[in-house]
């Protein structure tokens, strides 16, 4: 704690570094995630092979994922935001692909029945039944990010990992090591809380008698 009080400047903004950089992972995540899951949720065939090739991505290493990425994208910031894209997406493929599958069939046909078209039960009717599962991938993956997004100051990509490497080439600076390791830990559990709040908002009110 002794660095981030006598630092809080550096400290604030590698933390708004952090959350930039991990923002645009996210939001990208999600719109990459969302499209894959409606293909796989509609021709079920695809699921076994999108999901195994996701998997696969998911158990690379994340340091060797991202220099794996180096000869295409180069050492940047895209780099790091390409490789925790692509760690999400099985996180959130399949929670939304759960939730969808979690909607009753005869909800849709009445949707359907009601003359609603594909666009307007999707929006209507799918996203919000299956946005509290939704939301709990993302809750998840958030946490994934965070994390991951400390290995992409290796990879001038700034955020709070600079100081947990900092510490470790400089002998004897775990004051960095730990400055770094908390301000991480509070970013993953404030967004964590947030995002929870948020998705019990939208759970559906049992009422009182």
């Amino acid at each position: 704690m002794s660095y981030i009080l006598q630092n809080p400047d550096l400290v604030l903004e590698l933390l708004l570094e952090h959350v930039q950089m991990t923002g645009i992972a996210l939001g990208g995540a999600v719109i990459i995630a969302v499209p894959i899951a409606w293909i796989i949720y509609r021709w079920t065939w695809l699921q076994g092979p999108v999901m195994g090739i996701l998997g696969v991505i998911y158990t690379i290493p994340s340091l060797a994922l991202m220099i794996l990425l180096i000869p295409l994208l180069g050492l940047s910031s895209t780099t790091a935001i390409v490789a925790m894209i692509l760690y999400a997406q099985v996180i959130l493929v399949r929670s939304i692909v759960v939730g969808l599958q979690s909607i009753p069939q005869p909800l849709l046909e009445a949707a359907q029945a009601m003359g609603m078209s594909d666009w307007q039960c999707w929006w209507q009717v799918q996203v919000p039944l299956m946005r509290p599962v939704f939301l709990a991938g993302v809750r998840l993956v958030t946490t994934v990010i965070i994390a991951l997004g400390t290995i992409a100051a290796k990879f001038g990509a700034g955020g709070l990992g600079i100081l947990l490497f900092e510490g470790i080439a400089q002998a004897g600076r775990y004051d960095k090591i730990w400055a770094g390791t908390i301000v991480v830990g509070f970013l993953a559990i404030t967004s964590n809380g947030l995002l929870w709040l948020w998705e019990q908002q939208l759970q559906p009110q049992t009422p009182q008698r």
